[in-house]
């Protein structure tokens, strides 16, 4: 699986309730799961961290939830794990 941030610059009326039972969430049939997500409630803005086998499944995943990307970006990380 690769690893994708995303940001959506307008919640579109998403709660603080919502935004934490995603995060929380298996990973879906599109092979998505949420690593993480940031977000500021005051500029309406979150930024998604994903494990997806593609940029395809992240597109499908947020259509499915009713949400646009504002951009998606595959990423790596720069700690090492052991």
């Amino acid at each position: 699986m690769s690893k994708f941030l995303d940001a959506h610059l307008d919640l579109k009326n998403i709660d603080e309730k919502t935004l934490k039972k995603l995060v929380n969430s298996p990973r879906d049939e599109f092979g998505v799961l949420h690593v993480n997500m940031l977000y500021n409630k005051a500029e309406n803005k979150v930024f998604c961290m994903l494990d997806a086998p593609n940029r395809e499944a992240v597109e499908k995943h947020h259509t499915k939830l009713g949400q646009k990307c504002d951009w998606i970006m595959e990423v790596e990380g720069a700690k090492i794990l052991e």
